[in-house]
C-alpha cells in the first residue's frame, strides 16, 4: 500500500485499528468495547483456562464432523450436477437457493429436530457449507475439456477412472475454492449454531460473557474465531496457488 508516494506496510493499517481501539476504551464512550490492552491480557487468562480448551474440543469436534460431510457431499453433489444435465436442471435451483438463503433461521428449527446438542451444531455447519461446495464443484467439472474425457475413453478408461483421475483432478481448482468458501461458511455456521444453543462449546462461554459484562474475555474469544477463520482461509489459499497447474493443463 502506498499512501503519498510512501510505501506502508500492510500491518500498518491493523496496527491503526488497535490504537483507535484503545483510544476508543480508555475514553469509556463506549461500554461494551474495553481497552484493547484489557482484551490482550484476557487472552491470556483465556488461554490458560481448562474451560476454554474444553468448549475449544467441543467446537472444533463439530465443525470437523459437519465440514468432514460437507466436503463429500458437497463434491458428490457438484460432480453430479457437472455431468448430468437432468441433476443439474433438478437440484441447481434448490442449491442457488440454499446459497443466498438467510440460514440462520434454520437454526430454532434444527433445534427441535435434533435437539440441544452437539448434533444441531453439526448440521448447522454442514448446511452453511455444503452447498458453495457443491457450486464450486459444478463450476469446476463443467470446465472440464470434453477432449480430455474421450482421451480416457479412447484408451480404455473405465467410468471410475474417468472421474477419479480425469474429472476430479482438472476440476481441483474449483473444488478447493469451494472448499475454502465453504470452511468460512462453516465457521458461521458453528458459531450462529452454538450462540443460539448456547449451552455448549464457544456458545455457552459468550453467554456466560456476554450475560456477566465481562467484555475483555468476550472480545478475546471473538478474536480467536477471527484469527481461526483467516488461518483457514490462507492455508487453502496457499493450496489452491500449488494446485493452480491444473487450471491450465485440463484444456
Amino acid at each position: 500500500m502506498t499512501l503519498f508516494g510512501i510505501r506502508i506496510p500492510m500491518m500498518a493499517s491493523l496496527l491503526l485499528w488497535c490504537i483507535a481501539w484503545e483510544i476508543i476504551g480508555r475514553s469509556g464512550v463506549l461500554m461494551l468495547v474495553p481497552p484493547f490492552s484489557g482484551v490482550l491480557a484476557s487472552l491470556g487468562d483465556l488461554l490458560n483456562s481448562a474451560k476454554f480448551y474444553s468448549a475449544t474440543w467441543t467446537t472444533l469436534r463439530c465443525f470437523a464432523m459437519g465440514m468432514a460431510f460437507a466436503v463429500l457431499v458437497g463434491i458428490s453433489l457438484g460432480v453430479l450436477m457437472g455431468r448430468v444435465k437432468a441433476a443439474d436442471n433438478l437440484i441447481g435451483m434448490w442449491v442457488n437457493v440454499f446459497v443466498s438463503a438467510p440460514l440462520s433461521a434454520l437454526i430454532p428449527v434444527l433445534m427441535i429436530v435434533f435437539g440441544m446438542g452437539e448434533a444441531t451444531i453439526i448440521v448447522a455447519v454442514f448446511l452453511f457449507a455444503v452447498w458453495i461446495i457443491a457450486l464450486d464443484t459444478r463450476a469446476g467439472v463443467k470446465h472440464v475439456a470434453p477432449s480430455l474425457i474421450e482421451m480416457a475413453k479412447s484408451f480404455g478408461g473405465k467410468r471410475i477412472d474417468i472421474y477419479a483421475k480425469i474429472i476430479l483432478w482438472a476440476a481441483l481448482p474449483e473444488i478447493l475454492a469451494g472448499i475454502r468458501l465453504g470452511l468460512i461458511r462453516g465457521v458461521k455456521g458453528v458459531v450462529i449454531g452454538q450462540l443460539l444453543v448456547s449451552i455448549i462449546g464457544y456458545g455457552e462461554l459468550f453467554e456466560l460473557y456476554s450475560r456477566n459484562f465481562l467484555m475483555e474475555e468476550f472480545w478475546a474469544l471473538t478474536i480467536l474465531l477471527f484469527a481461526f477463520a483467516m488461518l483457514l482461509a490462507e492455508g487453502m489459499e496457499l493450496l489452491e496457488k500449488r494446485v493452480e497447474y491444473y487450471a491450465g493443463a485440463r484444456q
